[in-house]
């Protein structure tokens, strides 16, 4: 077998190829390490939560509708720790770009990243660059890594019979904004991404209420999250599909494209699982924060092993896993 594109879109073909690329026998420094699969690992130190994540962003095309490859590459990591209940503290960046590179994008990219990170309040405090030679990249590739302290740690296997399932906005934005833009559709700016830091949200969210879950819907998106959720967690969710957030132009983009807006990807939004008695307090508290406005409860945890879809017509039908991403290069 030979790694391809599906490799890398965050759904069952992906999960495959991390089974080979999690085989560590070294992969936990005493807390929460690689083996479980989540959002970060969480490393003790000195009676603190440490909570630290790495992220690589090869985003095609590297300015879209709603933001680039730099707003992203903050964001992203910002949020893997936001979703362990990690304040972040300090960020490092590391760059590989392609000769050729225009210097002016250069530093459009990075006045993108310092914007993100004075929204979440994080540094980035060390970092490294590599040029490579013309054709041997698609212009710039970005990682970075993250380091947060978590009063509580939040993982994405705690879903509990009983909880209910809040997202914290619109579904899909962000992918159908990539594949619109992509495929030259001229929509002026009607879809962009939710592409967002989402620290500030969360802290306030995390002192409203219990949070048993959470995850960001990122590759593979809501349909992929929610089931990798379930799955950790050994429940079954039910979704109401009246419930879901999604834009009527998303809806159109994905029915144009033939693409289901649960399956791509999202890049500012987060999906958890509270208990029924602090939905409404968690929800205040999203809703008080720009990037949660739309935020509202969309289904419920209840005994069995499967996410099943209430449809508006009255049946249900169940929400599979993706087996990949279906708009690649998307972060």
């Amino acid at each position: 077998m030979k790694v391809n594109m599906m490799h890398g879109a965050g759904g069952e073909v992906m999960a495959e190829l991390l089974q080979t690329l999690t085989r560590f026998r070294n992969n936990n420094a005493g807390g929460i390490g690689l083996e479980a699969m989540d959002d970060g690992a969480v490393i003790p130190f000195n009676g603190a939560n440490l909570v630290f994540t790495t992220d690589s962003h090869v985003v095609r095309p590297i300015f879209f509708p709603g933001g680039d490859i730099g707003r992203i590459a903050v964001s992203g990591t910002i949020n893997d720790l936001a979703m362990m209940g990690g304040k972040p503290i300090a960020l490092s960046c590391g760059m590989i770009i392609e000769e050729g590179f225009e210097v002016d994008d250069l530093a459009r990219i990075v006045a993108s990243m310092d914007e993100a990170l004075g929204e979440s309040g994080a540094n980035l405090v060390t970092g490294d660059t590599k040029v490579m030679e013309r054709g041997a990249l698609d212009g710039i590739a970005i990682n970075t890594s993250g380091i947060g302290i978590a009063k509580t740690v939040v993982r994405d296997n705690g879903l509990i019979p009983g909880d209910v399932i809040i997202v914290s906005g619109t579904l899909g934005d962000h992918g159908l904004a990539i594949m619109a833009h992509r495929e030259g559709f001229d929509l002026g700016e009607q879809i962009k991404s939710d592409v967002a830091p989402l620290w500030k949200m969360m802290e306030k969210v995390l002192d409203a209420g219990t949070i048993h879950a959470m995850k960001d819907p990122t590759r593979g998106g809501f349909a992929n999250a929610i089931n990798e959720m379930a799955r950790k967690s050994g429940v079954s969710v039910r979704i109401s599909e009246e419930a879901l957030p999604i834009r009527k132009n998303v809806r159109s983009a994905a029915a144009m494209l033939g693409i289901d807006p649960l399956e791509v990807a999202n890049e500012g939004k987060v999906v958890m699982g509270v208990p029924a008695s602090d939905a409404e307090a968690i929800l205040a508290a999203l809703r008080a924060h720009p990037y949660g406005k739309e935020a509202r409860i969309v289904g419920r945890v209840t005994k069995g092993a499967h996410v099943i879809m209430e449809t508006a017509i009255g049946g249900e039908r169940f929400i599979e896993p993706p087996m990949g991403d279906p708009v690649p290069r998307v972060c």
